[in-house]
């Protein structure tokens, strides 16, 4: 007799690769799942179309409000839109009737309406910890206003906590989330820790002479590539510093995938000093995605020194997919910076440290062998560790061992 099966509603607001694989693999299972996103959220996706061979107890829907998202400047905007957002997930919660409900990388303000509605509801939550949100608006704030920071830090700190604690299970990226956890005194029985992974069957290893590197008429250049989000917690300077140092070197291209206010930036920049080096190109398909990750010679990601405790650049996993050398700028105790050097894949330098960036990118360009190597390294790290299988098992373990949602403390 089989295990019994259960109804699913995976909620990750910025509809990544690794979430949607995840609910693909649970409903091959014979789960019926639901998987939501923000379809105003200006972020990479992952592969959030229908296919034939997904099975029919798999749905994908995006929601949207209506209106571009107000991410810098108007707060009061911006939370209106993310509670917004957290009432149109409720009414899809209303209407699935889901077991259990797992909240991803939501805004505070939405996973609040979430969280606080399927406790209503008797609906089991968990809380997929991506980000320590409250940590990251605390320090936001604080460059602009210590005031500000001390009170709606405050009140976002309360409202974090408060969900974690009520959650019924907590799923945390990475180990050292826990001591945060242990201080706003989650119960530490109701907390699982699983690593952010890529999906291997969807980046493959392909060759850097590739359709998509040769329409962006790349062919014989050395390219650094960075690919995804560019934010609050990036440093988009130390892309402009690669663009300068490789001046004068013709054949040497910064390409930069990415949209929203600093690839803006990055773009007027490039104009204004006259930086013919470095190009910036809006999100690809991701029916592209392997072919983009390819077309870099090496690849480049980053986080500032302060969001290295509450957040871990994801966007690594998938570079190792691609069997391409990375270059990190991070704290050496970020999750990714430990990923890495534990792969052996790339090189980590300090954040902010913009000659050790340039010199790490520079050695990588000018020796095939080291980036092969790495490459290679990189991807024998990725099949060996995300297999979708095993880590179904463990959320799918998830699903049947948290109890029934409880009135819990607040």
């Amino acid at each position: 007799m089989g295990l019994p099966k259960s109804r699913i509603l995976i909620n990750d607001y910025c509809g990544h690769p690794f979430q949607v694989e995840l609910g693909r693999e649970l409903a091959r299972r014979g789960h019926t799942v639901l998987h939501l996103y923000s379809a105003d959220d200006q972020s990479p996706k992952g592969d959030l179309l229908p296919g034939p061979s997904d099975p029919a107890t798999f749905a994908v829907a995006g929601l949207s409000l209506g209106e571009p998202l107000q991410k810098y400047g108007n707060l009061a905007k911006r939370r209106r839109q993310e509670r917004a957002y957290g009432a149109l997930v409720c009414r899809r919660i209303d209407a699935f009737q889901p077991d259990v409900v797992f909240g991803s990388n939501n805004p505070l303000e939405a996973q609040n309406r979430i969280g606080n509605h399927c406790r209503r509801q008797a609906i089991r939550f968990v809380f997929w910890l991506q980000d320590v949100h409250s940590v990251a608006i605390r320090s936001y704030l604080n460059q602009r206003s210590v005031a500000a920071a001390a009170l709606v830090g405050s009140w976002y700190e309360w409202m974090e906590r408060r969900l974690l604690r009520n959650a019924d299970h907590v799923v945390a990226i990475a180990d050292s989330f826990l001591e945060q956890l242990e201080r706003w005194q989650v119960d530490s029985s109701r907390v699982t820790v699983i690593e952010n992974w890529a999906p291997l069957n969807k980046i493959s290893v392909l060759s850097g002479d590739n359709p998509w590197r040769r329409a962006q008429g790349l062919t014989g250049k050395r390219v650094a590539l960075y690919t995804g989000t560019i934010g609050l917690k990036h440093n988009p300077d130390l892309l402009l510093a690669a663009a300068e140092a490789f001046r004068g070197q013709p054949d040497v291209e910064i390409v930069i995938v990415s949209e929203g206010k600093y690839a803006t930036y990055l773009a007027d920049q490039a104009a204004r000093r006259q930086l013919k080096q470095l190009r910036v190109l809006p999100f690809q398909p991701f029916d592209a995605y392997s072919e983009v990750l390819a077309s870099g010679d090496v690849l480049m990601a980053m986080i500032e020194p302060d969001a290295a405790s509450y957040s871990v650049p994801s966007k690594v996993l998938s570079y190792l997919c691609s069997g391409r050398p990375i270059v990190l700028a991070a704290d050496e105790a970020n999750l990714a910076a430990r990923t890495l050097t534990r792969a052996g894949a790339g090189i980590v330098v300090e954040p902010g440290n913009e000659a050790h960036f340039v010199d790490a990118l520079g050695n990588f360009l000018q020796h095939q062998r080291l980036r092969t190597e790495a490459g290679e390294r990189g991807r024998q790290y990725a099949d060996a560790t995300f297999h979708i299988e095993r880590i179904a098992d463990r959320f799918e373990g998830i699903c049947r061992t948290t109890p029934t949602a409880r009135a819990g403390a607040t």
